[in-house]
């Protein structure tokens, strides 16, 4: 076959190629309507040996600015822990489609009567088939599908659900980046936490008796320690002189718990090194009336927060607790509505922020309280127990990534819980310490798990003498 364009060379099948005259490039061009004269001026061989190079080139560029391709959900799945009631954890365990990749994060929904059967089946039921397929690194976008998925929002069942799931995909994340999430947040602000710990009231002596275990904990590097009202050991007779009322419950006198603690808080200043801070869950068992004297008669003891003095549905007594005295105050781990909270932050009456993270839907939804609590001076101090080591870790990466960290909450963990979640946060002289391994750095021993399961949840209940049932935890 040959070719005649108006004066153009003849180029026959078995010519090799040969550069043609300008003016028959621009002829041949016009004749094709602008066709490619590639096939004019190649061979089929060289053409098609440029076309491979310029796939391969596109895809090594598409491999570069895309990084891996993105991993997709494969399976959603429960795995739930009885650490003894106060330990008891839910982790939801997200798989994708990339072999060895996954992810664990919190939904433990806080004692007593945390519900953890509904929040299991939240999540199997009602979360699992909204992400199965999707890909996993839309963590704000599956969050906002999983919560706007329900009509009624804001409450904690479908909130730590949203939260186990999501931050599964932070630590999905973080394990695909080789990197602990803090950097994926932009590092840290601090080294480590600082924490309190937890010191008992005994029954017999209170006053001496939380002296002597405070003093415990000092010797062991802690700095701070907390009482709780909440403890049985202020309980009573009920009217009839009973220990017990017919269903079980015990009676609870909280003119009793409340000179305990200022007699024990008293004990404490006079006895421990003033440096050592001091502070009080109040666990929302007293009216407002009393709450308020309270207030006010913690005063002098200078604590670094005095805690849940209100429940949520009381807060507006905060107002009034503020005019009267400068007792810091904490309040948060009731929350679930991420708004709730906004009226006592933007007004500056309350000091700490203590939301359960995965009550209000997990890290993506903690960080955000977090900035909007720095614009007031509004610190924050996590509520830490109980929680799974995937959740305390969670919130030891907030605490270590966001300016206005206050104090970090920990409750040790028995040996069982810490053989099945394999890299707990550490404590060393009165610090919370980070592990540095990828995503949450926590791994979990499934087959270990799944003989404890959990067992012993209950509702919570406290009755004054009378049999009145009283608004509190514990």
């Amino acid at each position: 076959m040959t070719a005649n364009l108006r004066g153009a060379p003849r180029v026959s099948d078995s010519a090799a190629p040969v550069l043609l005259p300008r003016r028959a490039l621009l002829q041949m061009a016009m004749l094709s309507g602008g066709a490619s004269l590639a096939s004019v001026l190649v061979d089929p061989t060289a053409q098609a040996a440029a076309s491979r190079r310029e796939q391969e080139g596109q895809e090594r560029f598409d491999r570069a600015t895309r990084g891996v391709p993105s991993p997709r959900i494969r399976d959603v799945r429960v795995i739930q822990v009885g650490g003894g009631g106060i330990n008891d954890s839910t982790v939801v365990k997200v798989e994708t489609d990339q072999a060895g990749l996954y992810g664990y994060g919190c939904a433990t929904d806080t004692f007593p009567g945390g519900r953890a059967k509904l929040v299991a089946a939240a999540v199997e039921q009602y979360l699992k088939p909204l992400v199965m397929g999707r890909t996993a690194d839309r963590i704000e976008q599956i969050w906002q599908i999983c919560y706007m998925s329900s009509y009624y929002k804001n409450d904690t069942v479908l909130n730590c659900a949203i939260g186990g799931v999501c931050d599964a995909l932070w630590d999905i994340k973080g394990r695909q980046a080789g990197m602990p999430v803090y950097q994926l947040v932009g590092g840290k602000c601090r080294e480590a936490a600082e924490i309190y710990l937890h010191a008992n009231l005994g029954a017999q002596d209170p006053s001496r008796q939380f002296v002597e275990n405070s003093l415990q904990l000092v010797h062991g590097g802690c700095r701070n320690v907390l009482a709780a009202m909440f403890g049985r050991d202020g309980a009573t007779n009920d009217l009839y002189g009973r220990a017990r009322f017919d269903d079980g419950s015990a009676a609870f006198d909280r003119d009793k718990e409340m000179r305990k603690i200022l007699d024990a808080f008293t004990a404490f200043r006079s006895q421990m090194p003033p440096e050592v801070g001091l502070g009080v869950d109040v666990h929302s068992i007293l009216d407002p009336i009393r709450a308020t004297q309270f207030a006010r008669e913690l005063e002098p003891f200078h604590l670094f927060y005095c805690e849940d003095l209100f429940s949520p549905e009381e807060s507006g007594h905060y107002q009034i607790v503020r005019e009267q005295c400068t007792t810091p105050l904490a309040i948060g781990e009731l929350w679930n509505n991420p708004h709730e909270w906004q009226p006592l932050v933007q007004a500056r009456q309350i000091d700490y922020i203590r939301h359960h993270v995965s009550h209000v839907g997990g890290f993506t939804a903690a960080r955000k309280i977090a900035a909007f609590a720095e614009n007031f001076e509004v610190k924050f101090a996590w509520h830490g127990a109980p929680n799974s080591p995937v959740g305390h870790m969670t919130n030891l990466t907030l605490d270590l990534t966001c300016e206005n960290f206050g104090i970090h909450e920990h409750m040790p963990y028995p040996p069982l819980v810490e053989d099945i979640f394999q890299g707990c946060v550490q404590i060393k002289d009165g610090y919370a310490w980070i592990n540095e391994k990828p995503g949450w750095g926590i791994e979990v021993d499934e087959a270990l798990a799944a003989r404890h399961p959990i067992t012993d949840e209950h509702p919570n209940e406290f009755r004054t003498p009378d049999g009145s049932v009283i608004e509190g935890t514990g």
